[in-house]
């Protein structure tokens, strides 16, 4: 299976295991939580009786019904405002924006009143809404459909922003994000939606390290937001990442083989796990960054001034970042957008020669 709906786990035998890609994770986590708590909802544009334009949302309306699985008018900013007033009267509402590039108009939803609410009415109101949307590269969408503008939210105090990297990530971040009482934005890297990607257009083909599909538990799990994991553990170069990136360079310190390199995961841009990263840093003495967005005022800029602030004395070269370049997401050069293999490794070898 590759991709939809795959039959409910709800109820499955605790432990029990299933495979699965990231959208069916995805589904998975939804089901769940809609059978666990009436009051979770999913919202946005197709996700109906055409399950969402990959199928993530395919089935939860037959299931459900259609006051829990619908269909929006084609406006993000009054899906968000609705999801915010639903939230504000005990609802937990899922909302799917069908590409993370048509998510500006709900700015304003999104930064003025969903990460204001409970701070403005002092806990009164809360707005536990999940924001579901694909974002990244990979699937040539060109300019508008390849964007990754998660350092955007990284920015607004009051949203919290999830990344999974995996299918087991996705299903325990979701549900934990669903759960959780305040707004999140949950980005799905729809590189690695249906499984591995195998080639880069930047080196021979070769299979991923790190298999984007995986073993997922059935039935309830979450995994805390806030949680970094050490995906591989080394002595010589810490190297921070998210997403689809976690893959590409899991996949290019395994064709090198001569770089010893930690590699963390961070999940949970916000709230950030800084203990695990200043732990992986302070041993290794060398953070390099890598993510697709682009890279002026890219998250990656933050994650170099903390690491700064707290490592300074342990560094024994200067912090790198890899990241996408300073234009708009390009259609015909995708693969020379994307930090690759390449890039990656020339940036590992100029830290480790300092």
């Amino acid at each position: 299976m590759l991709s939809g709906a795959i039959d409910s786990d709800w109820g499955a035998e605790e432990g029990a295991t299933v495979r699965m890609n990231m959208i069916q994770a995805i589904n998975s986590a939804m089901d769940v939580m809609m059978a666990r708590d009436a009051g979770v909802v999913v919202m946005g544009e197709d996700v109906g009786y055409f399950g969402g334009v990959f199928r993530a949302t395919a089935g939860l309306q037959a299931k459900y019904g259609k006051t829990r699985v619908f269909d929006t008018p084609i406006t993000e900013c009054g899906i968000i405002g609705v999801a915010v007033g639903m939230g504000a009267y005990g609802l937990r509402p899922v909302p799917e924006i069908q590409f993370a590039d048509y998510i500006y108009p709900a700015l304003d939803q999104l930064v003025s009143e969903a990460a204001r609410l409970r701070y403005r009415s002092a806990g009164e109101f809360i707005a536990p809404i999940t924001v579901r949307s694909p974002f990244g590269g990979g699937i040539f969408g060109g300019q508008t459909h390849s964007q990754s503008p998660e350092g955007i939210f990284t920015h607004v105090s009051g949203l919290k922003t999830v990344i999974p990297s995996t299918p087991y990530d996705a299903k325990g971040l979701l549900i934990a994000a669903i759960e959780d009482n305040d707004p999140t934005i949950f980005f799905e890297p729809k590189r690695i939606y249906n499984g591995p990607f195998h080639g880069h257009y930047d080196r021979p083909a070769s299979t991923w390290a790190g298999h984007p599909g995986g073993e997922v538990p059935q039935g309830y799990y979450k995994i805390p937001l806030g949680k970094a994991a050490v995906v591989r553990e080394g002595a010589d170069v810490t190297i921070l990442c998210y997403g689809a990136m976690v893959h590409v360079v899991a996949s290019t310190i395994e064709e090198l083989g001569n770089v010893d390199a930690e590699i963390v995961d961070l999940r949970t841009l916000l709230p950030l796990d800084i203990e695990t990263i200043e732990a992986s840093v302070k041993k290794t003495g060398r953070c390099m960054i890598v993510h697709e967005a682009t890279r002026t005022a890219g998250f990656g800029a933050e994650l170099a001034a903390l690491v700064q602030e707290r490592c300074f004395y342990h560094l024994e070269a200067p912090i790198e970042r890899v990241t996408g370049f300073d234009t708009p997401y390009p259609h015909s050069l995708e693969w020379a957008y994307f930090p690759g293999p390449v890039r990656i490794g020339e940036a590992l070898k100029k830290i480790m020669r300092t």
